[in-house]
C-alpha cells in the first residue's frame, strides 16, 4: 500500500494527514511540557501502538487506555507505562490485567472497595504488586468516588490490602468541555481541580503516597494544564485535531488530521451527490461530517452505506468516480469503525497504522 496515490485506494478508507498529526503531537507535547505537566495521552482515538510510540518520542511519559485488550496490545509493542483508566472487573479480565505486570508497569483505577478487593486477590495470587489510583467524581456523575472523606476512606482501605500500591488519584472534568464562555470554563475547571487538590491534601495528611494527580481531556487540557495540583494530562484525541474539539470545546492551535476518503457513486442532480461513506464508515453522533475540500458544501444525510451531499460552487463539478474527503467530527467514535489508517503525505500513502485493540 505504501506509495499508492489516493486515486488507487479502495474506499471508504480512514486517512490521516501526517503533516497535521505530527504538528498536533508536537504542539500538545510542548504545550503540556511548558506548563510543567507530564503527558499521558489517551489511546482511544486510534488504538495504534505505532502512534503511541510517536507520542512517546515527542515526550509523553506513558499512555492512557480504556481496556485490558488495549493495554495488552500496547505492552506487546513495548509501551510499558500504562494507565487503564476504566475499572477492570471480572476474574478473567483481572487475571489478564495483572499478567501485564510481568512485561509492563500498569496503573489500575478503582472507585469502590469491592473492585480493589478483587484486584488485590488476583494480584497476590500472581505474585505482583500493581500501582493503583482512585478515581474521584468531579461532577460528571458517571464513575468516581465522592471527593473528600469518602475518597480518603477508600484510599486508606486500599493501602491496607495486600498486593496493591496506591499512588494517586484521577478525575475527569468532561462535563465542562462545552462551556462556551471560556472565562467561565477556566473558572469551573479550576474549581474541579481544587476538588482533587483538597482530596490529595487529605491523603497526604495521613502520610500516604499520592504522587499522581491525573486529569485533563482534549476538550479541557488547555485550561487543566494551568492547574497547579495536576501532575499529568490524559488528553489524546487532540492528535487528530477533531472538529468537535475545535468548534464545540474552544480548543485552539490544532489542525484537523483525520478524514474518510470516499468515492462519488451517484450524481442525481446538479446540487446533489452521493458518496460510499455512510454510518458504517463515519460517525455522526455529535454532528455531521464536513467536506474537507469543499467547505461550502454539506453532508445532509447518512445511511448505513451512503452519504448524501448538498453541492455548492466548484463541488458541482464532481463526477462519478471522483474522490472526496469527509472530515471526521470525533476520532474516538469513528476510529472504532476501521481496523486500518492510511497515513497520507499529500496525496500519497506514506505509512499504514492498525488498531490493535
Amino acid at each position: 500500500m505504501i506509495g499508492l496515490h489516493v486515486s488507487e485506494i479502495d474506499t471508504p478508507t480512514l486517512c490521516i494527514d501526517l503533516d497535521a498529526m505530527e504538528f498536533n503531537i508536537a504542539s500538545m507535547s510542548e504545550f503540556i511540557r511548558s506548563r510543567g505537566k507530564q503527558w499521558r495521552p489517551h489511546q482511544n482515538c486510534h488504538g495504534s501502538p505505532a502512534i503511541a510510540q510517536m507520542q512517546l518520542a515527542a515526550g509523553a511519559i506513558g499512555v492512557t487506555c480504556a481496556t485490558v485488550s488495549e493495554a495488552e496490545a500496547l505492552a506487546r509493542a513495548g509501551v510499558t507505562d500504562l494507565l487503564i483508566a476504566n475499572m477492570v472487573v471480572g476474574r478473567r479480565k483481572l487475571e489478564r490485567a495483572v499478567e501485564l505486570c510481568k512485561i509492563a508497569d500498569p496503573i489500575f483505577v478503582v472507585d469502590h472497595y469491592a473492585q480493589a478487593e478483587m484486584l488485590s486477590r488476583v494480584a497476590v495470587e500472581a505474585g505482583v504488586t500493581p500501582r493503583v489510583i482512585v478515581e474521584v467524581d468531579l461532577g460528571m456523575q458517571r464513575v468516581g468516588v465522592r471527593p473528600g472523606h469518602e475518597a480518603l476512606r477508600l484510599y486508606q482501605g486500599i493501602s491496607n490490602l495486600d498486593g496493591l500500591r496506591p499512588v494517586g488519584i484521577m478525575g475527569y472534568e468532561g462535563h465542562l468541555l462545552r462551556i462556551a464562555d471560556l472565562d467561565a470554563k477556566r473558572t469551573q475547571i479550576a474549581e474541579a481541580m481544587n476538588v482533587l487538590r483538597h482530596t490529595r491534601d487529605m491523603i497526604l495528611n495521613e502520610q500516604l503516597c499520592c504522587d499522581i494527580i491525573s486529569a485533563g481531556g482534549t476538550g479541557s487540557y488547555q485550561f487543566t494544564s494551568d492547574c497547579e495540583v495536576v501532575t499529568e494530562i490524559q488528553a489524546g484525541g487532540g492528535v487528530f485535531g477533531d472538529p468537535y474539539y475545535l468548534t464545540e470545546c474552544g480548543v485552539t492551535g490544532l489542525r484537523p488530521a483525520l478524514s474518510v476518503l470516499g468515492t462519488v457513486v451517484s450524481r442525481p442532480s446538479l446540487t446533489r451527490g452521493v458518496v460510499d461513506v455512510g454510518r458504517h464508515a463515519i460517525a455522526d453522533d455529535l454532528f455531521m461530517p464536513t467536506m474537507r475540500d469543499y467547505l461550502e458544501s454539506t453532508v445532509v444525510e447518512l445511511s448505513a452505506t451512503y452519504g448524501v451531499l448538498d453541492l455548492v460552487g466548484d463541488a458541482r463539478d464532481l463526477r462519478i468516480g471522483d474522490r472526496v474527503f469527509l472530515n471526521a467530527s470525533h476520532s474516538g467514535l469513528i476510529s472504532k469503525l476501521h481496523r486500518e489508517f492510511f497515513g497520507l503525505r499529500g496525496e500519497y500513502v506514506e505509512a499504514m497504522f492498525a488498531r490493535e485493540d
